[in-house]
C-alpha cells in the first residue's frame, strides 16, 4: 500500500512533468508561429516607442565641427552613437538632447555659448524633416500617434545652472526659444546649486546646499512649466529640491547608488522622496554609473531597474541614455539602436508590458503633463524678480551700471575716476604747497 507521503509525491512528479510539458509546447507554439522574443519587443516598442530623457549630442557638434551642420549627415552621422537612422532603429520617438556648456565658461560667457548650442539644436530639429521640435507633452503625444511619419520629437534641455549667469530673465529667455527642462548644477556649483562633483574648487559653502535665490529658480521654473532636473545636483540640493518644488521632478540620467556607489547616482532614501513627490529617475546607461568600472553588459544595468523597481515601483522609472556624453557603455547597448535589446531583459526577467509601457514613456508623460498643471495652476503669479546679490555672485565680469566719472575718458572703466582721484589731489597739494615755498624764498 503506497504511504501518503508516496502519493503526494508520485502527484507532484506529474504535475512538474506536465508543466514541463506545457513550456516545451508553449515554446514550440511560439517557433511555430515565428512570434520570437525580439518581435515582442518590436511589437511593445511600436506600440509604446521611447522618449529618452538625455543625449549629448549637440555636444558633439560643437566639438567634432564647431556647430557646422553642413558638414553633417545626421541619418547617418558614423562618428558618434546617435543618428536619425540608429534613433528609428531604437524605437526613439522623443529625445530630450541637452544643451551643455563647460563650467569653465561659469564666469565668463555661458550665456553666449549655451545660446549658440540652443541654436544648433533647433536648427537640427527644423532643418531634417524626420525630427520635429516640440515644447510640450501633447507635442509628444501628436508626433506618437503619427507614427508612419517616422518623426523624432526634441525637447531641449539646459544641462547646468551655471548657463543662466544666475539670471531670471536669462532663464526665461530659454524658455521662450524652447528649453523644458533644467538641471540645477552640472560638474560644478553655482553661487545658489551645490553639484555632486568636486572637480570645480567653487562657490563653496557650508549648509547652504539650495540658497534662498535658488529655490526661487526653482520657483520660476514651476511657474513656467519647464522641468526641474536634479542630475548632477548633490543629495542636499536634490533632496531641498524636492522639498520646495510644487511639481514633480526629474533624474534625467542617474542609476542606483546602492548598486554602484558613484555619487552620480541617487541612494535609495532620495529614491523614496522622489516616488512621494511623483517624480522620475531616468536609468543611466554609462558602465561607470552602472557596473562602477569601464565594462559593463546589458545585465547590468537591467540590475539598476530590478532595484529601482523594488524600492519605489516601476511607475517611477523611465530611460535617460547619456549617449555622446560619457565614452564607456555596455556591451549591447553600445548606441541609441540598442534599447531594444535592454527591453528584451527586463521582459525576461519577468517585467510586465504595462510595467514596461510606463518606463518606455507613459511615466515621462506624467510628469510633464502634471508640470504643465502646476504651470497653468500659477498663471496669476507675475514672473520673479529676485536678484542675486554681488556677495554671492563674485563675478569678476559682472558689469556694475553707474554715471561715468565726469573727468574720466570715454573709454575709461565708469569707476576708474573714483580710483584715481585722491592721487591726483595729493600731488596737485604737493605741487602748490612747493610753489608757496619758492615764492617765499
Amino acid at each position: 500500500m503506497l504511504s501518503r507521503k508516496s502519493v503526494i509525491s508520485a502527484s507532484s512528479g506529474f504535475w512538474m512533468k506536465s508543466f514541463g510539458h506545457l513550456v516545451v509546447l508553449s515554446s514550440l507554439s511560439f517557433l511555430a508561429s515565428g512570434y520570437s522574443e525580439r518581435d515582442r519587443v518590436h511589437d511593445l516598442m511600436s506600440r509604446f516607442p521611447l522618449i529618452d530623457g538625455h543625449n549629448d549630442l549637440a555636444l558633439q557638434l560643437r566639438i567634432l565641427h564647431n556647430n557646422r551642420l553642413s558638414q553633417v549627415d545626421l541619418y547617418n552621422f558614423s562618428k558618434v552613437s546617435t543618428d536619425i537612422t540608429r534613433l528609428q532603429a531604437g524605437h526613439v520617438q522623443a529625445q530630450m538632447f541637452a544643451v551643455y556648456v563647460m563650467c569653465g565658461a561659469q564666469e565668463k560667457d555661458a550665456v553666449r555659448l549655451t545660446l549658440e548650442q540652443i541654436d544648433v539644436v533647433r536648427r537640427m530639429c527644423t532643418e531634417y524633416q524626420d525630427f520635429e521640435l516640440v515644447t510640450s507633452a501633447q507635442g509628444i503625444m501628436k508626433e506618437g500617434l503619427n507614427l508612419m511619419r517616422h518623426k523624432i520629437a526634441c525637447l531641449i534641455s539646459v544641462e547646468g545652472g551655471h548657463s543662466i549667469d544666475s539670471s531670471m530673465p536669462a532663464l526665461r529667455m530659454f524658455y521662450q526659444l524652447g528649453v523644458r527642462s533644467m538641471s540645477l548644477t552640472h560638474t560644478c556649483n553655482t553661487p545658489w546649486a551645490e553639484s555632486s562633483s568636486k572637480r570645480y574648487n567653487v562657490y563653496q559653502r557650508q549648509n547652504n546646499s539650495l540658497t534662498p535665490f535658488g529655490k526661487a529658480v526653482v520657483e520660476e521654473m514651476n511657474r513656467m512649466g519647464m522641468i526641474v532636473d536634479l542630475s548632477h545636483t548633490s543629495w542636499d540640493t536634490a533632496s531641498a529640491a524636492l522639498k520646495h518644488s510644487k511639481a514633480p521632478v526629474i533624474f534625467s540620467h542617474s542609476s542606483s547608488f546602492s548598486l554602484c556607489s558613484h555619487g552620480r547616482n541617487v541612494p535609495d532614501w532620495l529614491l523614496l522622496d522622489l516616488k512621494n513627490k511623483s517624480g522620475l529617475i531616468m536609468v543611466n546607461m554609462h558602465s561607470n554609473f552602472v557596473s562602477c568600472s569601464d565594462k559593463a553588459n546589458v545585465s547590468h544595468v537591467a540590475d539598476h531597474f530590478d532595484h529601482i523597481k523594488k524600492v519605489i515601483g516601476a511607475e517611477s522609472i523611465g530611460i535617460g541614455g547619456d549617449f555622446e556624453g560619457a565614452v564607456n557603455f555596455p556591451q549591447g547597448l553600445e548606441d541609441v539602436s540598442k534599447y531594444p535589446a535592454l527591453i528584451q531583459e527586463l521582459l525576461r526577467r519577468n517585467w510586465t508590458e504595462n510595467e514596461l509601457a510606463d518606463v518606455l514613456r507613459n511615466n515621462f508623460l506624467r510628469v510633464f503633463e502634471e508640470v504643465e498643471r502646476v504651470r497653468d495652476q500659477l498663471t496669476s503669479t507675475r514672473p520673479s524678480e529676485v536678484q542675486i546679490s554681488l556677495e554671492e555672485v563674485q563675478n569678476p565680469c559682472r558689469l556694475v551700471l553707474r554715471p561715468p566719472s565726469p573727468r574720466g575718458s570715454s573709454h575709461q572703466n565708469p569707476s576708474s575716476g573714483d580710483q584715481h582721484e585722491p592721487k591726483v589731489l595729493l600731488i596737485l597739494t604737493i605741487v602748490l604747497m612747493l610753489s608757496s615755498l619758492l615764492m617765499i624764498e
